[in-house]
């Protein structure tokens, strides 16, 4: 019996949730939290309580175990022990008499006790209580209260002073909760959603746990908490066991405490329900009608159990998803071999598709057999032509495991073809267990390089930790100028993407190409080919577009080392950075059904990010969002690197939907990035976090930020400001940061290079910078004249959001020289350009602008000593904003408000909001 539980930090996403119960206390005194087991509601529960501690309430906590549930009035007797003995003295002789009894609970029987005595006197102790301060009572796990104790105090609560509120925790899995008769009618019921990604994220980070893994734990635990750490923690220590970094597609091991959480979720299902389940664990799809021609004939009946109790969902067209991944892999574990057999034989027969038939064969039987091994082999290769290459993989294990021992060369080969599957696909740890079984037989130098080069391909952005795989891959492709020219481009990449030097790209893909060239390999040639002309385009270099011509003119019908290194890729790249958008749109819509076809998990993404790129800088906000969305599921689905898809999250999160959703993104980036040691991508969710701290006003931050992306660049020796477009927002940030003449620097440096290269869309963006800087160093005309001429050019670049972000900085020049109408002028302009757009937080930005300045010199001169993001503070301040308040409407933290103010305070030479709002207000 547990009563008085610790103070606890909420889990991590409870913010909003903390909000909602306090609320529902606040309007009802009483609040009904349902949760799944480990969903979070013991922490939720206790950060309530801190809370209500923190403001002097008498807060009471009863949390039963499981056996209290058998012993009559257990929790009735714990909660009055946990009451301070000067709220006793008020009771009268028999209530006390009654109370200590209970106490005592063995002195006396049950059948001894005076009831009505005792429900009168927890009564009267919870009055006594409410009349010295607010009440809070706290009951979890309320699901094991005695019958007794519930209506004990069931009775007590009807009649208790509205100064006692309750709140009541339970862990239930689906119905109706059995606290909601201790709270009454009416009680408002809030259950606790499963975390985001985002949110795994986070709490993976908190408990030391590496960044990159949450894609893969989101999924395996459904966004449970418990279950999530616990599974966390699994992959951390079998990743240490064998010596290694966890790595982000590695299988969630399912032990200890990890499998514990699954099964005491699993538990609520009946023992008939769980068989159903098991069948649907085992298959592939899963479908009511499958699991009906599998011998399960109330598999409707019987999932309508497992979904009311939150362990499956089922679709209107019967398809059959488990709320968490671990479920199944916890039946599977759980069940012992005859009866995986038994249900693998049962969906062989009932499946449509015959290479799902092949596959439950194969998992049928554990004994080998060439004539189904060769069934196997044929299946891989349908899923390969389909597009399908992972599970193309996971058939070429199965061909090989069911090969027989006196056929060695068989099993090399699909031990070697499901490397290359899995490579393809991005399954780093399908791969590298192919890749293991090749090593460990008599391989040739060829087998071998190809099963490592799979092994690279799969790791997706972690490539700077595969040093020992590099040298034995070029070590076993000595004398083969063709394995040496595939070794090498890898070798290329991992310069360009880990090593961040794409001079030694450049350089390695030079000697890739000569060596394809001698080993007649035209596909290899021609990607590194495109090695040379990316790694030219970051630096600068004027031949990068034709060594492009020349990789586009080389016969490449099929691309073994995936579109997103091919010429045709790169050439929408350069679209994009040219700004051609409807050129690179057009293109990437005719790839993407294209790399579908492939398999290729990495090429589909791409194409992902690019079209979610495109449509961001065409204004086409939704369209972009949608994109983001789906590479961000992929990468999930698919185990690939998730800093990427981190990076691409937050670009549609800052441009059109939510800064601080767009923030949180960005932080999971850069720590993913650094994780895998990949500079390209940290640089890139730098970028992002960067925009998103200009954007709101946190200037400081925004100049550091990015300072970083310029140093990343710097020691990349990128030279083309085309590429990643952070110089014209790191001008901005240092001009709101008070350092307009370092903008100008900046401005003058980057443009020139701009121009010479011809990047006329840069050229503008750093024109707005220059507009900014202007303004605050007094040249106002000059700013104005300047901002509206590059407002008109992006509008003819066809930049919506480009053009909103110059009316903005427009309308912010026009008030410092006191121009009311026209600085109304151009935030309603902008408003308009970033709605029409869908850009909903530089909309929402330019419709809850600062008051135009007023044309009184005494506050004219007042917020001309602060800086912009100052000003917009001081003026919330003034029209009575709290901390609170204007944290939210400047999407910054409370911390960030009460720093600002103190700024703020010292330069206006005031000491109070009062003599704030006078120093502002028109005399």
């Amino acid at each position: 019996m547990c009563v008085a539980a610790g103070r606890a930090n909420a889990t991590v996403g409870h913010g909003e949730l903390i909000k909602a119960v306090e609320q529902a206390l606040a309007e009802h005194g009483r609040a009904l939290l349902t949760a799944p087991a480990g969903a979070g509601k013991t922490e939720l529960a206790g950060a309530i309580a801190a809370a209500a501690e923190a403001r002097q309430d008498t807060v009471l906590r009863l949390a039963p175990e499981a056996a209290d549930r058998w012993i009559p009035e257990a929790s009735a007797a714990a909660l009055l022990a946990s009451v301070p003995c000067a709220a006793l003295e008020t009771l009268s002789g028999p209530q006390r008499t009654a109370i200590a009894h209970l106490r005592r609970e063995t002195d006396t029987p049950r059948a001894g006790r005076d009831h009505v005595a005792l429900r009168l006197a927890v009564v009267e102790v919870l009055r006594t209580l409410a009349a010295r301060s607010p009440v809070l009572l706290v009951v979890d796990n309320a699901q094991w209260l005695d019958p007794e104790s519930t209506d004990l105090l069931r009775f007590a609560l009807r009649l208790t002073p509205p100064r006692v509120r309750v709140l009541v925790a339970e862990c239930v899995q689906g119905g109706v909760p059995v606290a909601a008769p201790l709270c009454g009618p009416g009680t408002p019921a809030i259950r606790i959603p499963p975390l985001g990604a985002d949110e795994v994220a986070e709490l993976l980070v908190r408990h030391g746990l590496p960044a990159r893994l949450a894609g893969r734990v989101h999924q395996a635990s459904g966004g449970n908490p418990r279950l999530a750490l616990a599974l966390g923690h699994s992959l951390a220590e079998a990743a240490g066991s064998r010596d290694g970094a966890a790595h982000h597609a590695d299988t969630l091991p399912l032990s200890g405490q990890a499998r514990e959480v699954a099964r005491r979720l699993l538990a609520e299902a009946p023992a008939r329900t769980r068989r159903t389940l098991l069948l649907a664990a085992l298959a592939a799809r899963p479908t009511t009608a499958l699991l009906r021609r599998a011998g399960r004939p109330d598999a409707e009946a019987e999932l309508a159990e497992a979904e009311r109790a939150a362990l499956v969902t089922v679709g209107e067209d019967g398809t059959v998803a488990f709320t968490a991944g671990a479920l199944p892999m916890a039946l599977a574990a759980d069940a012992g071999w005859p009866e995986r057999a038994a249900g693998h034989a049962a969906l062989a027969a009932a499946v449509d598709d015959p290479v799902q038939a092949v596959r439950h064969r194969a998992l049928a039987v554990d004994t080998p057999d060439e004539w189904l091994a060769a069934e196997i082999t044929r299946a891989a290769a349908d899923c390969r032509r389909r597009g399908q290459r992972a599970l193309a993989a996971e058939l070429g294990l199965l061909a090989a495991e069911r090969t027989p021992g006196d056929r060695p060369g068989d099993e090399l080969a699909r031990l070697v073809a499901a490397a290359e599957d899995a490579g393809w696909a991005g399954r780093a740890d399908l791969a590298r267990r192919a890749t293991r079984a090749v090593l460990a037989r008599d391989a040739s130098r060829s087998d071998r390089v190809r099963a490592r080069l799979a092994v690279i391909d799969a790791a997706g952005q972690a490539l700077g930790t595969l040093d020992e795989t590099f040298a034995h891959a070029m070590d076993d492709a000595e004398g083969d100028p063709a394995l040496q020219a595939a070794v090498r481009l890898r070798v290329a990449w991992k310069h360009n993407l880990s090593d961040g030097d794409p001079v030694r790209a450049r350089d390695e893909a030079a000697e890739a190409g000569r060596l394809a060239a001698i080993g007649g390999d035209q596909v290899a040639e021609a990607m590194a080919l495109t090695v040379r002309a990316r790694m030219g385009r970051i630096l600068g270099d004027p031949d990068a577009e034709e060594i492009l011509a020349e990789a586009l003119a080389l016969p490449a019908p099929e691309v073994p080392l995936g579109m997103r290194n091919a010429p045709q890729y790169l050439a929408v790249r350069h679209a994009l950075f040219d700004d051609r958008l409807a050129d690179a749109r057009r293109e990437l819509l005719a790839l993407l059904p294209a790399v579908r076809r492939t398999g290729s998990a990495e090429d589909v993404f791409e194409v992902l990010r690019s079209l979610t790129e495109v449509e961001l800088r065409r204004g086409r906000c939704s369209t972009a969002s949608d994109h983001a969305r789906r590479a961000l599921e992929l990468t999930i689905e698919a185990g690939l690197s998730p800093g990427p898809a981190w990076y691409v999250a937050a670009m549609a999160e800052v441009t059109g939907g939510s800064f601080a959703r767009a923030a949180g993104y960005a932080r999971r980036g850069i720590q993913a990035s650094e994780e895998e040691r990949d500079q390209v991508f940290l640089s890139r969710s730098l970028y992002a976090l960067g925009l998103v701290e200009l954007a709101t006003g946190e200037a400081a931050k925004a100049v550091a930020t990015l300072r970083r992306v310029a140093g990343l660049e710097a020691a990349q020796q990128v030279v083309d400001p085309s590429i990643l477009r952070w110089h014209g927002e790191l001008a901005e940030a240092l001009v709101a940061a008070d350092a307009p003449a370092e903008a100008v620097e900046l401005i003058d440096e980057v443009g020139a290079v701009a121009r010479s290269l011809g990047r006329g869309t840069v050229v503008a963006a750093l024109d707005r910078a220059r507009g900014s800087a202007l303004s605050v160093l007094g040249e106002a005309d000059a700013a104005v004249e300047l901002l509206t001429r590059t407002a008109a050019g992006f509008q003819a670049f066809q930049l919506p959001v480009e053009r909103g972000r110059t009316l903005l900085a427009l309308a912010r020049a026009e008030r410092r020289r006191r121009r009311k109408a026209p600085a109304r002028a151009a935030l309603r302009a902008a408003a308009a350009v970033f709605e029409q757009a869908g850009a909903r937080p530089w909309a929402q930005l330019a419709a809850e602008g600062p008051e135009p300045v007023p044309a009184e010199a005494g506050p004219a001169v007042a917020l001309a000593a602060l800086t912009e993001a100052e000003a917009r503070l001081a003026l919330l301040v003034a029209q009575g904003a709290s901390n609170q308040e204007a944290a939210a409407r400047l999407f910054v933290s409370v911390k960030t408000v009460e720093a600002r103010l103190t700024r703020i305070y010292q330069k206006l030479e005031v000491r109070s909001r009062a003599q704030l709002a006078t120093a502002l207000r028109a005399p």
